[in-house]
């Protein structure tokens, strides 16, 4: 009689282990999804493809882009143009640098202005701009209008449509006749004539304000603007661009630090420097 004791308590306690150990190996699986899961989240925000997480499959990726972000924006006038982008480049939750400037003075009736970027391309596409610029004037003998500025970029991101440079730009200046005139381009050289434009990461807070209050899209009872320029002074202008900036500031974590705010005219470019929260 003993030894059939024996048994049935060793195979209670088998049993048991049994038991012990599927809860273990259960609640080690859960912790291991919600580290792959918080690893991806966290791979994901800073621009990186999901990372191999211990104890289950190694996968190995690279991505040519980083989203270092930004946000510019241009109003044109009627003897004016005014273009602004901020100073912070971020990785995700990670702030790289707060002085890191996005606009790119190309002669001294245009400039151009990169947000929503890839900081790499966005350092390849000025560079290939300088070398360009150089060319057309010992070609010409002249320095390149802004259409003709415009017209270049068009041309650089549409050769590179295969592998395009991730950078979102916007050309501000004044036109042949002296008044202001923006184009902006998609990321693969698409190119359109505006009044106002915004570009970058704070694009879905800024341009809506831009449509209502200087295209006047949704005000029936009022005036429309005239055909290439918005009916704003250049101090208002530049007050319009400081409010966009600053409320854009309190809700995305990319655009802040400063505001580097250029204003065209006919005597050349002229800058100043306007300072956002530093969160």
């Amino acid at each position: 009689t003993v030894l059939p004791l024996c048994a049935l308590a060793q195979a209670r306690f088998r049993r048991k282990r049994r038991v012990a150990e599927g809860k273990r190996r259960a609640a080690g699986e859960g912790q291991l999804l919600e580290m792959a899961t918080m690893t991806a989240d966290v791979a994901a925000m800073s621009g990186y493809g999901s990372l191999a997480v211990a104890g289950g499959p190694h996968q190995h990726q690279w991505s040519p882009y980083v989203m270092n972000s930004g946000t510019v924006m241009a109003i044109c006038g009627k003897d004016f143009a005014v273009i602004a982008g901020d100073t912070r480049m971020s990785v995700g939750y990670q702030i790289q640098s707060r002085n890191v400037g996005k606009l790119f003075k190309v002669s001294e009736q245009a400039v151009l202005g990169t947000g929503g970027h890839c900081q790499a391309d966005t350092l390849q596409l000025q560079k290939l701009m300088r070398a360009r610029i150089v060319q057309y004037e010992h070609a010409n003998g002249k320095k390149p209008k802004t259409s003709a500025v415009s017209q270049l970029v068009s041309q650089m991101l549409y050769n590179r449509r295969f592998f395009p440079l991730l950078t979102k730009n916007i050309v501000a200046g004044l036109d042949e006749d002296g008044v202001g005139c923006v184009y902006t381009f998609d990321v693969v050289g698409c190119i359109e004539r505006v009044r106002v434009g915004c570009d970058g990461s704070a694009e879905e807070l800024i341009q809506p304000v831009l449509d209502n209050l200087l295209e006047r899209q949704h005000q029936q009872n009022r005036p429309q603007p005239p055909p290439l320029h918005v009916d704003y002074s250049r101090e208002e202008v530049i007050n319009i661009i400081k409010d966009a900036f600053t409320s854009a500031g309190e809700r995305d974590i990319t655009t802040g630090d400063h505001v580097d705010i250029w204003v065209i005219d006919k005597d050349g470019v002229h800058a100043e420097k306007f300072d956002l929260k530093y969160d």
